[in-house]
C-alpha cells in the first residue's frame, strides 16, 4: 500500500462565490470569519459567523492509479460534508469529527481529475463550542493492489502481556497466505505465515516482550505482506482490567486516572490538527501532572493518539455530545439515528491498535440517560461497542444533577424556546437561555458547591442508576459528594469522575486511594479551549470590556493551561494535589485585589506565580500556597509573614502588603522540619522584550512556537507590563499570533497582538531552511532565528 499526502495545493471559498484562495490542509475556515453580535453560534462558538465552504484540488491520474484500488481518507471535515470527484458525488459524512473513506477505484482517468469537497457550517447553531469549519484534519490517498489487506484490516489485541502473546486479525479482500512480521526498533524479531483461507486471526508470542506502560510506552510494529500489498501498524503490548475490588489496572498494575478533559482545538490555531501541536498539547498536560485525557466531546485525531502512544498518555475517546435530544438546533441529533453505528465503528477502527486508548465514552451529559428510551439506548450502544472491541470498557459522562433537572422539565432545549430567547437576532442581548447555556448559567450563579450538592439528592440516584447499570464504568460529572455513599450502596459499581472541578483534586486523590472502585477523575478542563465563552473566566475590566460573555469573548477560560500552553496556578496546585510537587506559590494580581471580575464557575483561582507587581508597593495582596504538608510558613524579605496548618484541600491563604524583594514559602512536617521551599522574586523597573522560541531547531514538518515576554534585564517576567507586539516573519508562514486571555477582540490571524500578563505566543510554519522573526514593541525590538532541518 502506498499512502499519498493530499494536504497541499487546495483552493477554498464560500459556497455561492467563485472566488477562491490557496490553502494547505489542515485548514480552519471559521477562524478567519467575522465575530458579530448577530452570530447564530453566539457564546457557543465565540461569536464567529458560520458559512458553507467549497474546497477543490486536482489529482493527476496515471497508469498506477488507474489500475489500482484507490481510497481517499478525510480525517475530519466540519461538517455535513459532501465529496465530488469529476462531478460525481462519491461520498458524504454528516458528523464533523469522524474520519471517513471514499472509494475512488475505477473513477480515476488519465491526466487531470477534479476533487471537490463541500463543508457546511452555515446551519448555525450546530455546536456548543467552537467547532471550526472546513477540512481541519489531514487528507490522504491510499493506493492498493487489486488484492489487498482492507484499510483498518489489521487489528492486534494482547492476550497475555507477561508472555507476550497477542492475537492478530487480518482482513483481506481475497484469499491467500499472509506473512506477518513483528518489528522491534526496526528489526524483525518474529515471522509467521497465516493462511487467510482458514482463519482471519492467529495468535503469536513476542520473544522477550516489553510491555506498554504509561511510564515506559514501548511500541512494536506489525508488518503484514499479502501478495503485492504491504501494510504496517504500530501497537503496544498491554491489557486492561477493571473491577470494584482491584480498581483500574494496566498489565495488572493499578493506576489511578488523573485526567483532564480537552477539546479538539489547538488554541490560537483554531481547529487545525497539526501533528506537532497535538503532541505539544499532550506534553503540556503531562507537565501539569495528568496521566489521562478525555476527548470531550467527540473522537480525537489520529495525530493525538500517536502522540499519546509514544508519550504514555491514557485516553478516553468520547463519541458525541447528544443522542436524540437537541442541545442546539442543527446538531448531531439530526443525523444520529442513521449514522451512530457507522460513526462508532469508525471511532473503534481508528483506536483499536492504540495502546493509549483505555476506554470509550458513548456520550456527554446526555439527559436521555434519565428516560426509558435513553436507558435502553445506553445498553444497546454499550453492547455494540463490546461487539466491535471487547478489550476496552465503556462509560458515559452523566451529569447527575442535570439528569434530575431535565426530568423535571428545567432547561430542556426546544427550537421554540431557543427562537424566543438565545437565538434571537441579536444574541448579545439574549436574557434567557435554554439547554446547555441554561445549565452553564445556572452553574455560574450557584457555584460548584450547589452543583455538587444537587447531585446528592435522592432523585438524582433514581434518574441515573438504570443507565449506570448498563455501563462498564459509571461516569459521574460533578458527583464527588456521592462517592462515599455510592461506594457502599453499589459495591460492584466502578466510579469515574468524568468531569470534575479543579479545587477537588486533592479530595479525589484521597478517596481514590481509599476506595479501589473510584478509578479516576477528569478535570474540566485541562487546557483552555475556544468557544463556550467565559464559563471559567476570571477577568478584570482592563482586559475585558464586558462581563456578559458578549462579543470579544473567544474562549471558555476554564483551562488549567491557557490557550498558549502556559501552565497556570491551577496546574501548580494540581501538581501538588497529585504528589508531584511538595509546594507551590501563586499571588492574586496585586493591582486588582478584590476588584470586580467576570463570573468564573469553573475557575479555582486567577492567581499568578509571580512576585513582580511593579508599581503596587503597599497594596494588599492575597497569597496562595499549595501544599499538603502539615503546615506552611511564609517569609517576605526574610521576615516571617505567618505560619498555618494546611487546609484539607491543600490550599492555604495569607494576606499581606506587596513590597519588592523575595517571597519564600516553606513546607513543614509535624516536627517543624523543612520539607520543601518555593521562592518568587520581584523584578527591577527596567522592561525589555524577550523572545523565547521553544525550540531553536525544528524539522520541516514541525512548527515553531515562539513566546514573547516582557521581563526585566534578568529575565523575570513582569505580568503588569503590557503593550502590543508587531511581527515581521521571513522563511515561514505565521499561522497564529495571540495571547491567553479569554477576551480577545483581535483574534489570532494578525501580525500584531496585545500581551496578557506580559506574554504572547506566535506559531510559524517553516517554508525554507531558516525562519527569521523580528518583533517590535514599546519596550524594544527583538530578533530570533530558527533553523529548519531538511527531511
Amino acid at each position: 500500500m502506498k499512502k499519498i499526502n493530499l494536504n497541499e495545493n487546495w483552493i477554498y471559498g464560500h459556497v455561492g462565490s467563485d472566488h477562491g484562495t490557496y490553502v494547505n490542509i489542515p485548514h480552519d475556515a471559521m477562524l478567519s470569519e467575522k465575530r458579530t453580535s448577530t452570530s447564530k453560534g453566539g457564546v457557543n462558538t465565540g461569536w464567529y459567523e458560520g458559512y458553507d465552504y467549497w474546497y477543490e484540488r486536482k489529482i493527476v491520474g496515471d497508469e498506477a492509479l488507474i489500475n489500482s484500488c484507490v481510497i481517499l481518507e478525510f480525517e475530519g471535515i466540519y461538517h455535513n460534508s459532501e465529496v465530488y470527484f469529476n462531478g460525481e458525488k462519491v461520498g458524504s459524512r454528516p458528523y464533523g469529527y469522524s474520519n471517513f473513506y471514499v472509494d475512488l477505484t475505477g473513477k480515476i482517468v488519465e491526466g487531470e481529475n477534479h476533487l471537490r469537497v463541500i463543508a457546511r457550517n452555515a446551519d448555525q447553531p450546530n455546536s456548543r463550542w467552537y467547532s471550526g469549519a472546513g477540512i481541519y484534519r489531514p487528507v490522504s490517498l491510499y493506493v492498493l493492489p487489486k488484492e489487498h489487506i482492507l484499510l483498518n484490516g489489521i487489528q492486534i489485541k494482547t492476550v497475555n502481556y507477561s508472555t507476550g502473546e497477542v492475537e492478530i486479525t487480518i482482513k483481506t479482500n481475497a484469499k491467500d497466505t499472509a506473512r506477518v512480521e513483528i518489528l522491534c526498533e526496526d528489526k524483525c524479531i518474529k515471522t509467521i505465515y497465516v493462511d487467510v483461507n482458514q482463519s482471519e486471526s492467529v495468535n503469536l508470542v513476542i520473544p522477550n516482550v516489553k510491555a506498554w506502560f504509561p511510564e515506559t510506552p514501548f511500541l512494536y510494529q506489525c508488518r503484514v505482506t499479502f501478495g503485492m500489498d504491504i501494510q504496517s501498524v504500530t501497537f503496544g503490548v498491554r491489557t486492561i482490567n477493571v473491577d470494584a475490588k482491584n480498581g483500574f489496572c494496566i498489565n495488572d498494575k493499578k493506576i489511578i486516572l488523573k485526567g483532564a478533559c480537552i477539546h479538539h482545538d489547538n488554541g490560537i490555531l483554531g481547529a487545525c490538527s497539526y501533528a506537532f501541536s497535538e503532541r505539544r498539547k499532550i506534553e503540556r498536560l503531562q507537565e501539569a501532572g495528568y496521566n489521562a485525557i478525555r476527548s470531550a466531546h467527540n473522537p480525537c485525531s489520529k495525530a493525538l493518539l500517536k502522540a499519546c502512544d509514544e508519550l504514555g498518555m491514557l485516553v478516553m475517546d468520547e463519541f458525541v455530545d447528544c443522542w436524540y435530544i437537541h442541545k442546539t438546533k442543527y446538531d448531531y441529533v439530526n443525523y444520529f439515528e442513521e449514522w451512530w453505528k457507522s460513526d462508532l465503528k469508525d471511532m473503534v477502527d481508528k483506536n483499536f491498535n492504540h495502546p493509549s486508548v483505555i476506554m470509550y465514552s458513548i456520550g456527554n451529559e446526555v439527559s436521555e440517560t434519565a428516560q426509558p428510551k435513553g436507558i435502553e439506548l445506553t445498553k444497546v450502544m454499550t453492547n455494540y461497542l463490546h461487539e466491535l472491541d471487547d478489550s476496552r470498557p465503556v462509560t458515559c459522562g452523566v451529569n447527575i444533577f442535570f439528569n434530575l433537572l431535565s426530568s423535571l422539565g428545567l432547561g430542556v432545549y426546544t427550537d421554540e424556546k431557543a427562537q424566543k430567547s438565545a437565538y434571537a437576532e441579536d444574541r448579545s442581548k439574549a436574557k434567557n437561555a435554554v439547554g446547555s447555556e441554561f445549565y452553564n448559567r445556572l452553574a455560574g450563579l450557584l457555584g460548584d458547591k450547589a452543583m455538587k450538592f444537587g447531585a446528592t439528592l435522592y432523585g438524582c440516584d433514581i434518574k441515573t442508576k438504570d443507565a449506570f447499570s448498563y455501563l462498564d464504568i459509571a461516569g459521574y460529572n460533578y458527583g464527588i459528594l456521592r462517592y462515599k455513599k455510592d461506594v457502599k450502596k453499589y459495591p460492584d459499581r466502578i466510579i469515574l469522575g468524568t468531569e470534575t472541578f479543579c479545587k477537588d483534586a486533592y479530595q479525589f486523590i484521597k478517596l481514590a486511594e481509599k476506595h479501589p472502585s473510584i478509578i479516576g477523575d477528569f478535570v474540566w478542563a485541562g487546557m483552555d479551549y475556544l468557544g463556550e465563552v467565559g464559563i471559567g473566566s476570571h477577568e478584570y475590566s482592563d482586559y475585558a470590556d464586558n462581563f456578559n460573555s458578549g462579543v470579544g469573548w473567544i474562549s471558555a477560560g476554564s483551562g488549567r493551561i491557557d490557550l498558549t500552553g502556559k501552565l497556570l496556578a491551577e496546574a501548580l496546585y494540581t501538581r501538588v494535589a497529585f504528589g508531584l510537587d511538595e509546594i507551590n506559590i501563586a499571588v492574586v494580581p496585586a493591582d486588582r485585589y478584590k476588584a470586580p471580575h467576570s463570573p468564573s464557575a469553573w475557575k479555582m483561582t486567577n492567581a499568578r506565580d509571580s512576585w513582580a507587581w511593579n508599581g503596587c508597593d503597599g497594596n494588599k495582596v492575597k497569597i496562595e500556597i499549595y501544599s499538603v504538608a502539615h503546615s506552611v510558613r511564609l517569609y517576605l524579605n526574610n521576615k516571617i509573614i505567618g505560619e498555618k496548618k494546611t487546609g484539607k484541600h491543600g490550599r492555604t491563604y495569607f494576606y499581606t502588603k506587596y513590597f519588592p524583594g523575595e517571597l519564600k514559602a516553606i513546607a513543614l512536617d509535624e516536627a517543624k522540619k523543612e520539607i520543601a521551599t518555593k521562592i518568587l522574586v520581584s523584578a527591577t523597573n527596567h522592561t525589555i522584550l524577550k523572545i523565547l522560541p521553544e525550540k531553536t531547531v525544528i524539522g520541516t514538518h514541525e512548527l515553531a512556537y515562539i513566546r514573547f515576554k516582557y521581563t526585566d534585564e534578568y529575565g523575570v517576567l513582569k505580568p503588569l507590563a503590557r503593550g502590543e507586539i508587531k511581527l515581521s516573519v521571513s522563511g515561514g508562514n505565521l499561522l497564529g499570533f495571540g495571547h491567553g486571555c479569554p477576551f480577545n477582540k483581535d483574534g489570532y490571524l494578525n501580525i500584531y497582538s496585545d500581551t496578557y500578563y506580559g506574554e504572547a505566543l506566535a506559531i510559524i510554519e517553516p517554508l525554507g531552511t531558516l525562519i527569521e522573526v523580528e518583533a517590535t514593541s514599546k519596550f524594544g525590538i527583538g530578533k530570533v532565528a530558527i533553523e529548519v532541518l531538511p527531511k
